[in-house]
């Protein structure tokens, strides 16, 4: 297996906030897209950036690495997979080597001093389950966790680490379409059903007609939801 891409090379594309910076949003994309291009698609999507006063986002891009699906051609994807199948096994060594990236990029954020609870992890198709992975087995502590068009293996880890967990965990909110036939409406709400029976508060918001595809009122909904997770702080002024 190539060795992942080390925290300094990895790639960030970053619509900076338009005011005070005090909340960050870091949006992973999915298989073999990168930061650059995620944010353009989402840009041709709103005819706008993803925008806000005071939150910082951060579209990185997935190291490159042999990809099973692609028959071993090296993709931009987050982790590895033995197929594309909510009953297949996950490759963990490939998922965990990128949360460990991942989490400099987050310790970076707090360094600089945004506080884990007003950090926020998404992403779309495979960067929403790698969020999924990275919120609730590494960060449980953070603003919230979003995941479109995306699904959880049956026997996750992520199912192992939350039944574990006994304190608070971060809501999850999940978009998916019925027409999605690359990662299945069926996978995504058991996805969210599990999560939901094990004690995570969740949203899941259901889309007809929408394919493997993020449209605009789907990125309405969650900026919405966004700006109740990370409300604009008001600015402490010393007496």
């Amino acid at each position: 297996m190539a060795a992942v891409a080390s925290l300094a090379s990895l790639e960030t594309s970053i619509v900076s906030p338009l005011g005070r910076h005090s909340a960050t949003l870091i949006f992973l994309h999915g298989s073999g897209d990168s930061g650059p291009g995620f944010r353009k698609w989402i840009k041709q999507v709103l005819n706008k950036d993803l925008a806000f006063h005071h939150i910082k986002v951060i579209y990185p891009t997935a190291p490159p690495r042999p990809y099973t699906p692609l028959k071993g051609g090296i993709s931009n994807v987050w982790f590895d997979r033995y197929k594309i199948a909510i009953d297949s096994p996950e490759n963990l060594e490939s998922i965990n080597e990128t949360c460990q990236v991942l989490t400099g990029l987050i310790n970076d954020e707090v360094k600089s001093g945004i506080k884990k609870n007003r950090i926020m992890l998404g992403g779309f198709s495979m960067g929403g389950c790698m969020a999924m992975h990275l919120g609730y087995r590494f960060h449980q502590d953070v603003a919230g966790v979003f995941a479109l068009s995306s699904f959880l293996n049956k026997i996750s880890a992520v199912y192992q680490a939350v039944q574990k967990n006994d304190g608070l965990l971060p809501e999850l909110f999940q978009c998916h379409g019925t027409a999605d036939e690359l990662v299945l409406y069926s996978w995504g709400e058991e996805t969210n059903s599990r999560l939901k029976l094990l004690g995570v508060s969740t949203k899941f918001h259901t889309f007809p007609k929408y394919y493997h595809e993020i449209r605009k009122p789907e990125l309405e909904k969650l900026k919405s939801w966004i700006l109740t997770k990370l409300p604009e702080e008001l600015e402490k002024h010393n007496e």
